[in-house]
């Protein structure tokens, strides 16, 4: 078997979305999701340009040597455009050979290890009744375990809020990457945001009772002295994770944080290589691995990751919003159920429009995702219904402090 053609198909139903599409000469299909978040044709690019000639002709089984020729070839490794473009090829080819083998890609990871993937949602709200009303949607619709985010008095827009106002009048949590000339500017007060979230944590709890597993994403946008101060000061509310606290390329810091507070700590979505984790993971500074498949090299590289994080009981928690598309939350489902050290999948449903697009075999049920029993990933790709949506150029907001300074968003 050989690989006898390779297509880039940018669509943009709902929000933009890069699939590779992988075809053997025997005429199995395999895709792979390298969409990049406000820079999705720098991945299209980069796998049309360099990628595709590469493999015309190579043997699709061959998984690892294609991961290991991709990214050492190059000889400028590592980043989020090149390991987006890993990644698609990656998965790709691991569908290919699951549908080469007649089963569903968990099987070939090793089976099962549990019968369900644990998600959570996303809820939301500008003061707490609305809040309120978001988890108890959730709730009804499945949910088990629920992310709250809020807004901030004083703060004209935070992430996460899906009914706060937006530039292009989106659902802002559904997909904050707005279709405008621009990026939108957001303003910010760190200080503000600590003074109020411990008193929504209270009130949700009180609200909800003990049992309900409740997340958090800081979003990168305190420091690390700021990030331990509100860790300690959420601990009586007893949240399943604490994300991305502080911007963790600084690794050392999280130290700091580690230091003062008991709160779980996830990291990563922003991350691209095992090697942004080393010392996080070796000196147990965070509970939960937050990379995705698709930004990370692939089904062949996260394994290795979490596989490295398991000799240290830290456990996956692999990113799921929409802007990974159903070709890549299919990888990550497989990866789910195939794993020991899984803890969490975070999931938000994705659009009418995209599902008319990518085909899925995965379902939903009781606050349980199951990747399905289809051979491959168990997603296809309607290359007619893509061809309707063409790209829109779309751009994440970004913050500024009350001086003007630009700020982690």
């Amino acid at each position: 078997m050989k690989i006898a053609a390779a297509d880039v198909i940018v669509t943009s139903p709902d929000r933009n979305f890069v699939t590779l599409k992988i075809t053997t000469d025997d005429g199995l299909t395999g895709l792979g999701d390298g969409t990049l978040n406000g820079r999705e044709l720098s991945v299209a690019s980069y796998l049309r340009d360099h990628v595709v000639p590469l493999l015309i002709g190579r043997d699709p089984h061959r998984i690892e040597d294609t991961w290991q020729f991709l990214y050492r070839s190059a000889y400028w490794r590592r980043g989020p455009v090149t390991m987006a473009a890993i990644a698609a090829v990656d998965v790709a080819l691991w569908d290919i050979k699951a549908k080469a083998a007649g089963m569903p890609l968990y099987q070939l990871l090793g089976g099962a290890s549990r019968t369900g993937i644990m998600a959570y949602g996303h809820a939301s709200g500008r003061d707490l009744p609305e809040l309120f009303d978001s988890i108890r949607r959730h709730l009804e619709e499945g949910y088990r375990s629920i992310r709250v985010q809020t807004s901030v008095p004083g703060i004209n827009a935070v992430y996460g809020v899906a009914t706060q106002p937006s530039v292009d009048g989106k659902r802002y949590d559904y997909e904050p990457a707005q279709r405008t000339p621009l990026p939108a500017e957001e303003d910010w007060d760190t200080r503000a945001y600590l003074r109020h979230l411990p008193g929504v944590f209270e009130a949700v709890r009180n609200e909800f009772g003990p049992e309900l597993p409740l997340l958090h994403d800081g979003h990168h946008r305190m420091t690390p002295i700021q990030a331990a101060k509100l860790g300690k000061a959420l601990e009586p509310y007893d949240l399943f994770w604490l994300e991305d606290c502080t911007p963790a390329e600084n690794q050392e810091a999280l130290r700091l944080v580690r230091q003062h507070t008991t709160t779980p700590l996830a990291i990563g979505e922003v991350f691209n290589t095992v090697w942004d984790y080393q010392t996080l993971i070796r000196e147990q500074l965070i509970d939960y691995v937050r990379s995705a498949v698709t930004h990370t090299g692939g089904i062949t590289a996260m394994r290795k990751l979490l596989d490295f994080a398991a000799q240290y009981q830290i456990k996956s928690g692999i990113h799921g919003p929409t802007d990974i598309s159903p070709v890549g939350m299919a990888a990550a489902l497989h990866l789910d159920l195939a794993i020991h050290n899984f803890g969490i999948q975070e999931y938000m449903k994705h659009g009418a429009l995209t599902n008319e697009v990518f085909r899925q075999s995965f379902t939903f049920t009781d606050g349980y995702l199951h990747p399905g029993e289809q051979p491959g990933l168990g997603v296809e790709l309607d290359e007619a219904a893509a061809a309707k949506f063409p790209y829109v150029p779309a751009y994440l907001p970004f913050n500024r402090l009350k001086d003007g300074t630009v700020h982690d968003w």
